[in-house]
């Protein structure tokens, strides 16, 4: 049976990315497997993406309190801002780029219409 929370959780794709900046930065200190972290995170995204109590984080995730005090720790050692931080070193462009080719401006933003602007005598001037 497939988890409900699935749509919250890190991609492949992603937690390949994310995997060896966390086992570098958790050597330091010690930690838990490369499944009880991507778990963990899993855990902190869900909390962060539906913007629920951490009481009402899901039991797949593990019991709420030791994943708060998990995320507690990591802020404290400021694990989450080097996470961050690696993150923006090696920036994803093809994110970062914004494709305008298929925007239209609205017909009131276009400028002004060149040439005179007075009022002629036709106009009632």
């Amino acid at each position: 049976m497939s988890n409900p929370y699935n749509r919250h959780d890190v991609t492949d794709e992603n937690w390949n990315k994310l995997e060896p900046i966390i086992t570098e930065l958790l050597g330091k200190w010690g930690g838990c497997n490369a499944n009880d972290n991507r778990l963990f995170v899993n855990a902190c995204l869900w909390i962060i993406r539906t913007g629920s109590p951490w009481r009402d984080l899901p039991t797949e995730y593990g019991k709420f309190n030791a994943v708060h005090r998990r995320y507690k720790r990591w802020c404290d050692k400021g694990i989450w801002d080097k996470i961050l931080a690696k993150l923006m070193d090696e920036p994803d462009y093809e994110w970062i780029r914004i494709d305008a080719s298929h925007c239209k401006v609205h017909p009131h933003a276009a400028g002004a219409v060149g040439g005179n602007q007075d009022m002629g005598r036709t106009k009632g001037g």
